[in-house]
């Protein structure tokens, strides 16, 4: 039986490996893809953080000066290996949990290969972008055209040449929309259920993230109106193309949400070039088309759902009291969701995901007993 077990080998799981390590303290990692960074490995090509380099480290081993202030994703990939490597991580790949059940004064996990392993702390590091979610559209079983997640995006290349409708206004949406125009697609609709909150990923060299932070701590009544001026000064105005203004504050968004702003990497531009048009929120699906909210409708070749992902955590416990109604820890970040028991990786802030699974991890390794 292994002291502690860590559940996954992104960012989160490799950190709190590292720091438990840092104290003394033996753990292993179970991954089940290949490699460690399997979430990143899957991303689009053309993806890079969103957050800077010299706040998006791992404890004890900053992020390479050559890989720029923006990081590609490969290039995050390898800082992840070297990360693993540096700390002498032992992370045991291609390994899938299929449940885990709490014991008398252990965890014990059902592996894919009919094994268990069993644990006295438990540490799930799995993430909350984890499985690909697409709603059940009305109709779609019967529609004869492409229909795939984000998740399975990589480049513009197969789409060349067709007519591709993109569901959801956020970060991947958005961004594989302007990949898709960039890269040949025929024409690229962005469907818009709630209009999105766009900020400029830098301006003048200081980055959103920043604003995040050092503004991240007001109470919403101020915070809300801030953030709305900002935006309305550096943004032009998208409601001539077919992009309201948000209804609802950013940080009330992110309270009640878990809502992230869109960084803008050329969305805009495409909008206003024509490039990208938005359309109306997906109601359903006919043979041939797509139904919109407004009552119009398109005849996409392909579906690209950026509907966003589920933790999955609800197929790996038995237990329905740990999460909320999305699946998310009701306690993570630090304290034992039960004893011997602790979620990392679930939160989401205006700093950026990698630098808090950097604060947690540490939170989480002092919580461990040794």
């Amino acid at each position: 039986m292994e002291n502690v077990t860590v559940l996954g080998a992104g960012a989160a799981g490799l950190a709190v490996a590292a720091q438990l390590k840092a104290r003394g303290v033996d753990c292993v990692v179970l991954e089940r893809g290949p490699g460690v960074a399997t979430s990143w490995r899957g991303r689009y090509d053309r993806l890079r953080l969103h957050t800077i380099r010299s706040l998006s480290g791992l404890p004890g081993l900053p992020i390479p000066r050559e890989y720029g202030r923006w990081v590609r994703r490969d290039d995050l990939v390898r800082y992840l290996e070297a990360y693993a490597e540096h700390f002498g991580i032992d992370v045991r790949t291609g390994t899938t949990v299929e449940s885990v059940k709490p014991g008398a004064d252990r965890w014990s996990l059902r592996l894919h290969d009919g094994s268990e392993h069993s644990s006295r702390t438990l540490v799930v590091a799995t993430g909350y972008l984890h499985t690909p979610v697409v709603p059940a559209w009305p109709g779609q079983e019967a529609w004869t055209g492409t229909l795939v997640h984000s998740a399975q995006y990589r480049n513009a290349e197969p789409f060349r040449g067709k007519n591709v409708l993109v569901v959801g206004p956020g970060n991947s949406g958005a961004e594989i929309a302007t990949d898709l125009a960039e890269g040949g697609a025929a024409s690229v609709s962005l469907a818009i259920r709630t209009p999105p909150h766009i900020v400029r990923r830098e301006t003048a060299g200081w980055p959103a993230q920043l604003n995040g932070l050092l503004l991240g701590r007001l109470p919403e009544r101020i915070f809300n109106p801030m953030a709305a001026t900002m935006a309305r000064m550096e943004m032009p105005d998208l409601r001539p193309y077919g992009i309201d203004r948000p209804a609802e504050g950013l940080k009330t968004r992110l309270r009640t949400q878990r809502y992230v702003p869109l960084q803008d990497v050329g969305i805009v531009r495409d909008v206003v070039a024509g490039r990208v048009r938005p359309v109306g929120a997906v109601q359903s699906f006919t043979e041939t088309s797509v139904l919109l909210a407004d009552g119009t409708s398109v005849e996409p070749d392909v579906v690209i759902a950026a509907t966003g992902y589920g933790t999955g955590l609800n197929e790996l416990f038995d237990d329905p009291s740990l999460f909320d109604e999305t699946g998310v820890p009701l306690v993570h970040g630090g304290a034992a969701a039960r004893p011997g028991l602790f979620f990392l990786g679930y939160d989401v802030t205006l700093g950026g995901m990698l630098r808090q699974a950097a604060i947690e991890s540490r939170r989480v390794a002092r919580a461990v007993p040794a």
